[in-house]
């Protein structure tokens, strides 16, 4: 099984936003020497909290840093751009860096109705979704009818693995337009069960992937002890619950800041809210656990994301997370082996 990498850029109290930019790019570097299958990179707009707004531009500067990983985003939101110009950056990032891109695709629009209005597309570009969808990879292989006489140069005839990221009727999507599915259970493990069983059910095979491909999306740390791992957390699940009751999403803070805070019964409520379901423990711990979810859930590959306040932390808790999981599969594959001699 893959285990791959989703870094979103978050920033830090007391640094600023080109700091998280080169921090991603370093952690790239990171990535690649921890076995990590693919790095990919977010869009956010207007966020605080969050650097990433330009992801075809920061993937790539991670692709001209490293040199086989393969990098890509999770991802572009189309409903906040036209698909021929995503087309061509796409065509322009797989041209330089050729083998290594992925094209992840989202259907989010801006967070505030004043971000959607400065990007000049509102919550009705996302309903036209699965069009925008069709419509690039209508450019990349050349299908496209609406324009004629128009050519997404240089994507035209590139081969640019696309992914969409889904949840529920996105994962239908998925499945209507045979491609690969990212997907977390944001919504409930449940609910994100199901909508892999009826991707996998209703999947129509394409030139793009003649066979149903599960990305499963998921938070982990790991750290000496499942307490330190709980604290790497921390930062990122005050964050969530400060966004919700301030309408903006902050840099993180350290988690003995957050801890120190007094809170109101709603923030705490929140902030609890958000520590569940989060995969933590020692590295083995954690593992163990990923390797659950995703062996439940049918999973190909695993993407993790993990923000925390400590880059020195995050760094270790991926490498703990890399060297059990790998050590783990790779036990499961040899006594599969065995068992069939």
């Amino acid at each position: 099984m893959r285990l791959s990498v989703l870094d979103r850029s978050r920033t830090r109290a007391g640094a600023s936003h080109a700091d998280a930019l080169r921090e991603t790019v370093e952690f790239a570097k990171q990535a690649e020497a921890l076995g990590y299958h693919r790095f990919w990179v977010s869009e956010h707009h207007s966020v605080p909290g969050v650097a990433g707004s330009a992801p075809t531009v920061l993937a790539a500067a991670v692709a001209s840093a490293t040199e086989h990983i393969r990098v890509g985003t999770g991802g572009v939101m189309l409903p906040n751009h036209q698909p021929l110009v995503v087309a061509e950056q796409f065509g322009v990032l797989e041209s330089l860096f050729p083998g290594r891109i992925d094209m992840g695709l989202g259907r989010s629009v801006g967070f505030t109705g004043g971000v959607r209005r400065a990007l000049g597309h509102g919550k009705e570009d996302a309903e036209a979704f699965g069009e925008q969808v069709r419509q690039l990879l209508g450019f990349l292989d050349g299908s496209q009818r609406e324009h004629p006489g128009v050519h997404a140069f240089p994507a035209e005839g590139l081969r640019v693995p696309p992914f969409l990221l889904a949840t529920g009727s996105g994962a239908d999507l998925a499945a209507e337009l045979g491609l690969p599915l990212v997907i977390g259970a944001v919504r409930g493990e449940q609910r994100m069960l199901d909508a892999i069983g009826r991707y996998r059910e209703h999947f129509r095979p394409s030139h793009w992937s003649p066979y149903p491909y599960v990305v499963l999306s998921a938070t982990a740390a790991a750290a000496e002890t499942a307490e330190q791992a709980e604290r790497l957390l921390v930062p990122e699940a005050w964050a969530s619950a400060y966004s919700r009751t301030h309408g903006v999403f902050p840099p993180l803070r350290p988690a003995e800041e957050v801890l120190a805070l007094d809170m109101t019964d709603r923030e705490r409520a929140l902030f609890t809210d958000a520590m569940r379901g989060q995969i933590r423990g020692t590295g083995e711990q954690a593992a163990a656990e990923l390797d659950a979810l995703a062996r439940r859930a049918g999973a190909d590959e695993v993407l993790v994301t993990t923000s925390t306040y400590d880059r020195a932390e995050l760094l270790d808790s991926f490498s703990r997370l890399a060297v059990s999981f790998f050590n783990r599969t790779a036990t499961t594959a040899n006594a599969r082996t065995v068992s069939q001699m």
